[in-house]
């Protein structure tokens, strides 16, 4: 493969213009802290690492790897040619075609890159490569050291089966289920019949959600047994699968271990993450709001008894159930760092990925188990290019037209590997950032996380912004009553959105309202700069109509200085700020309270799409005239979707399981769609005959293409 080498000075000038204030933030985090570590540049390491992995936790590792004086090498598909992760990294190169098969899972050409890099060390990230073992194995054949575990705790813990076996011999709480491989979709019934329903399938070799079904039923063990197997073998080459009994209601709480080469070995605290959708965190936090000193510490001791267990020596995370009582239940270990690793670092003051590389070099871990704190608190959101009004969040692909992450915040912090102008594609985990803030208590983290998400700008891709914000500010979540049945139980027919009170209303419409009086003023004042008007245009008092969501409403608006007072719905409105229309932002005091919306565009027809409450609201304002003659206006017919069906996001056809002329019931399976190597299946919305079929398996196909016609 060839290299493709950028100037390290250039980087240099690069990173510090686009993460030097991440880095002082985070110092800035962790000096409230009461322990944390400095590098120290006497302790020597490795002259060069080469990061297998991309994106935001390629870009990461890169960060400690400047801090410690050592050399970065990315690696990179063609696509990602010009990714941030390659830019950041002293020495670049390609390693194949977009595919991760052929690029980022391609061991032959990763391992060309380091003999032509002569890098001493590989750090995995997270997914991918990290928790294979073969690929340990190869690095340690050519004397290339792996920064995480060796290859028997991986092996012994990426196997879920063995897993649980070690994890009962190590006398750690483990679930009730089938401990061997299940051959057949008959095996799979009559296991779940004798464990009793529910059943969670899950492949024996996964992580990350993927290859995981929760059954019911019969029916339901026959379909999951199905969807699990082909997902297994998609994502991780490997199709086996194992049953065991579903706790329902339970929280998921993982706890970070750190162990070295010399019998060692701590736990970090906990992480919360129950917020989950499709088995996958949505919102993490630290420390759990659930558990008490006694609970945190026993769940602490068993995860360091199973990593003693297996000689684990890294950073590693070890994930449990917890039901209403506080029993705990091993689940998992994830022998790499994980993805919602910087919470951690918050409350801890430690760098996750420093205390990695000194282990792999063989050094002892420098802290003792009580040293380590819980200081403060941290929440972090993943931001997803995904429309969260679909299943919670199907993958959206798109370039980034505009995109600002709220940096000037203080005490946020926001790990990503994407700026504006880069692509989310289907090849790709659709993740954008994960969105960090940190605060004395669980009430300052939240409120910056609010702040943090109102300023944060991401144009050209569907996002869960809206998704995040509703969870953060629900009262279940702020009261910590959450499992991770959290989003199927709070919103059981899908997310709809912010829902506006009558407050909220008229707050929305009169910004609505000041915002187009000021661009209607800005445009007269341009209008009279080239002639001379036979009017006056000046005024302070309009009378205006709003179209939101189906209703019609009246304003009445009079305008002094920068304050906007709108009379709407029997209420009074005062609207202030600097009404910039140039910027994607739209800071503004609402009644003495501070507010920050987003303006995503504005046209001659009187549309303002506003981002209000993390939600995007589209406001028709019209003069009154203008109103009553946009009554005589034709309205669009809305297409019939009962008798059509349309991918509902971006990715590749997996099967289709009709053909024109079949008679399908509804609710039956017509086809299945592969994104982010998640399978969707799609039924039929009404019992129909089918009149034609627009696609056949392998096609890719686009969000809103047509697949099927039905009579």
């Amino acid at each position: 493969m060839a290299a493709h080498s950028l100037s390290p000075s250039f980087n240099r000038l690069l990173f510090a213009v686009k993460h030097g204030s991440l880095q002082s933030r985070c110092r800035a985090v962790y000096h409230i802290a009461q322990y944390s570590t400095a590098y120290n540049p006497n302790e020597k390491t490795f002259d060069k690492i080469l990061i297998a992995n991309r994106g935001e936790i390629a870009c990461r590792v890169i960060k400690t790897c400047k801090k410690m004086g050592i050399q970065s090498v990315a690696v990179h598909s063609d696509v990602d040619s010009t990714a941030v992760h390659v830019k950041m990294a002293d020495e670049a190169v390609c390693v194949g075609p977009a595919p991760t098969s052929k690029s980022y899972l391609n061991m032959d050409a990763i391992m060309e890159a380091i003999r032509t890099t002569g890098a001493q060390a590989v750090h995995p990230g997270y997914g991918f490569l990290s928790e294979n073992k073969e690929f340990a194995k190869r690095l340690a054949a050519e004397g290339v050291t792996f920064i995480g575990p060796d290859t028997h705790a991986i092996q012994a813990m990426g196997d879920k089966i063995e897993s649980k076996l070690i994890a009962k011999a190590a006398n750690v709480n483990t679930i009730p289920g089938f401990d061997g491989v299940v051959e057949t979709a008959d095996d799979a019934v009559k296991i779940a019949q004798e464990i009793g329903y529910p059943v969670m399938i899950k492949a024996s070799a996964g992580g990350g959600g993927k290859g995981m079904r929760i059954a019911w039923n019969d029916e339901e063990t026959r379909e999951g047994f199905r969807f699990s197997s082909q997902e297994a073998a998609s994502s991780f080459g490997d199709d086996r699968l194992l049953i065991e009994k579903y706790i329902d209601n339970p929280r998921h709480i993982e706890i970070q271990v750190l162990a070295d080469k010399h019998g060692n070995a701590l736990w970090l605290n906990e992480r919360e993450c129950s917020i989950q959708r499709r088995n996958q965190k949505v919102v993490e936090e630290a420390p759990s709001t659930f558990l008490d000193p006694e609970t945190r510490r026993a769940m602490g001791e068993q995860a360091v008894q199973l990593a003693q267990a297996v000689k684990y020596s890294s950073a590693g995370t070890v994930e449990f159930l917890v039901d209403s009582r506080k029993n705990f239940f091993f689940l998992e270990m994830n022998t790499r760092l994980q993805v919602e690793h910087p919470i951690t670092e918050c409350i801890t003051g430690l760098d996750l990925v420093e205390q990695m590389i000194r282990v792999a070099k063989g050094y002892r871990l420098q802290h003792k188990q009580e040293d380590i704190p819980i200081n403060g608190w941290a929440i972090e959101s993943r931001v997803y290019a995904e429309d969260p009004y679909k299943s919670f969040g199907l993958p959206s692909i798109g370039r980034l037209s505009q995109y600002r992450e709220p940096n000037n915040l203080s005490n946020v912090r926001v790990d990503s590997g994407i700026q504006e102008g880069s692509d989310i594609s289907i090849y790709y985990d659709p993740m954008i950032s994960k969105l960090v803030t940190y605060g004395a208590t669980r009430a300052e983290a939240l409120a910056r996380m609010e702040d943090a998400l109102d300023s944060y700008v991401i144009r050209g891709v569907t996002h869960n912004i809206p998704l995040l914000r509703e969870i953060i500010t629900h009262p279940r979540f702020i009261s910590g009553d959450i499992s991770t049945n959290f989003l199927p139980e709070v919103y059981p027919d899908g997310f709809k959105g912010h829902q506006l009170d009558a407050g909220e209303r008229r707050e929305l419409l009169a910004t609505a309202a000041g915002l187009y009086i000021t661009a209607q003023l800005r445009a007269h004042a341009l209008l009279g700069a080239v002639r001379v008007s036979s009017t006056p245009v000046k005024s302070n008092r309009w009378e205006l109509r709003a179209e939101l969501a189906g209703g019609t409403h009246s304003l009445e608006v009079t305008k002094s200085g920068s304050v906007y007072s709108v009379e709407v719905d029997g209420g009074k409105v005062e609207v202030s700020g600097t009404w910039n229309l140039a910027s994607p932002l739209l800071p503004i005091t609402v009644d003495g309270q501070d507010r920050t919306l987003q303006c995503l565009s504005r046209d001659a027809s009187g549309r303002i799409v506003l981002q209000y409450l993390g939600t995007l609201f589209e406001v028709r304002i019209l003069s009154k005239l203008a109103s009553e003659l946009n009554a005589f206006m034709p309205e669009k017919v809305a297409e019939d979707t009962s008798s059509i069906l349309r991918s509902p996001m971006p990715g590749s056809v997996v099967a289709m399981s009709v053909k024109p002329g079949d008679t399908v019931a509804e609710g039956q399976e017509i086809c299945v769609i592969e994104a982010m190597k998640m399978q969707n299946s799609l039924t039929a919305a009404k019992q129909a005959k089918v009149k034609s079929v627009h696609c056949k398996p392998g096609e890719t196909v686009g969000e809103g293409d047509l697949l099927v016609e039905l009579e």
